[in-house]
């Protein structure tokens, strides 16, 4: 079982490495009038010529210009539109944070829930722990949520 996790910990790292540099990417937000429109026309290339290079119809093209646009255009149809244009397309989910850092973050907001119930009760019998015992128990929380299944920390609302 300790392999297991140390596995997933090392696949989650792997991944994390190769996410990084695209988490500082600001430049590859979307043009406005979209990437397959904003290449084409940057190749001097009209719709028609688009078309026949991709075997569609002309008024097709426009059409997913729009689509893409209104993100409704199938990513198979986009990959299809980039080789016309002698593009790769490049698909990925970017985590805003770390991964670790989103496991600790909704590891922590279990915690905090669980510990606002426990400690609501232990006040209401005048048992309530000091705020350095709540930190501490607080953190043994987060450290036993991160260690044991990850899926579980998923499962809560």
């Amino acid at each position: 079982m300790a392999y297991l996790k140390d596995s997933k910990a090392l696949a989650r790292k792997h991944l994390e490495r190769r996410l990084a540099p695209l988490r500082k990417t600001n430049d590859l937000v979307r043009p406005l009038r979209g990437w397959i429109k904003a290449v084409r026309e940057s190749l001097g290339m009209t719709t028609a010529q688009l078309a026949q290079r991709i075997g569609l119809s002309q008024p097709r093209i426009p059409q997913m210009e729009k689509h893409e646009i209104e993100d409704s255009l199938t990513l198979k149809s986009l990959r299809h539109v980039a080789e016309g244009l002698n593009c790769t397309l490049v698909y990925a989910l970017v985590p805003n944070a770390p991964l670790d850092d989103m496991l600790r973050d909704r590891a922590r907001q279990i915690a905090d829930r669980q510990l606002a119930r426990a400690n609501h009760t232990m006040k209401l019998e005048n048992q309530a722990l000091e705020p350095r015992e709540l930190k501490a128990e607080r953190e043994r929380l987060i450290s036993a949520l991160i260690s044991g299944d990850p899926r579980r920390l998923w499962d809560a609302p």
